[in-house]
């Protein structure tokens, strides 16, 4: 069965990518009830959050949030595994654009200048065609009406999935993992860090290590969705 809704998601995007029920012709991705539904946590109204402490003692930041709560099962994990396995890049723009209109209003994010995607390893990226958390950075950019930038970040090698890592090997696994492409891009900006799903914060706390070695340079942190263990 979810062979055949992944399926009829992608072939007929005139179902609701959250529920799989038909959208109304004012309904584009996502349907109202599912709009109103889904777990949205509302971090970016709150300095101290538990997104915002996920990298307490660990990295120096300004603000962090996600849009929703990710948990196993539920229609935001469908949401996210469309976009990332599905070709559903046009999910990630709008949740992008969706957010943005929140953030843009946040006193927290309202000074953001410029916002900067987690990359992926360029094997990756031509398997996939596309960088999924570029795809919410993109919307991010359409509603906040700032820049993005795709290329300001440089994986450096493969790594293994994350997903049955603990915290520490988390961490060893992306140490030195990324790189700074032209830091005279990122001087002088409030950078909003993006990313797909938020867990352990490693590989998001390894991007800001070496973001913040540029001088004159800030970061917060925004992801669609949040795993609180």
């Amino acid at each position: 069965m979810k062979f055949i809704h992944d399926f009829i998601s992608l072939v007929y995007p005139n179902i609701c990518a959250s529920c799989g029920n038909s959208l109304w012709k004012h309904e584009k991705i996502i349907c109202t009830f599912c709009d109103l539904h889904l777990p949205r946590t509302d971090f970016h109204l709150d300095q101290d959050n538990p997104v915002s402490r996920i990298f307490w003692g660990r990295v120096i930041i300004k603000s962090a949030s996600s849009l929703y709560y990710f948990n196993k099962g539920n229609r935001v994990q469908h949401l996210v595994h469309q976009l990332k396995y599905k070709g559903r890049k046009d999910i990630g723009i709008c949740l992008g654009e969706k957010y943005g209109q929140m953030l843009k209003n946040s006193p927290l994010f309202c000074s953001v200048s410029l916002i900067v995607p987690v990359p992926l390893y360029k094997k990756k990226l031509m398997q996939r065609g596309y960088n999924q958390s570029e795809q919410f950075a993109e919307g991010l950019s359409r509603t906040m009406q700032i820049p993005y930038d795709g290329r300001a970040l440089l994986r450096t090698r493969a790594t293994e999935t994350q997903t049955r890592k603990s915290r520490f090997r988390r961490w060893q696994n992306v140490d030195g993992l990324f790189a700074v492409t032209d830091p005279a891009k990122l001087s002088g900006h409030h950078i909003l860090l993006v990313d797909d799903v938020i867990t352990t914060g490693a590989t998001i706390e390894a991007c800001i290590q070496e973001m913040i070695k540029v001088p004159d340079t800030s970061v917060s942190v925004a992801s669609i969705a949040v795993t609180l263990l």
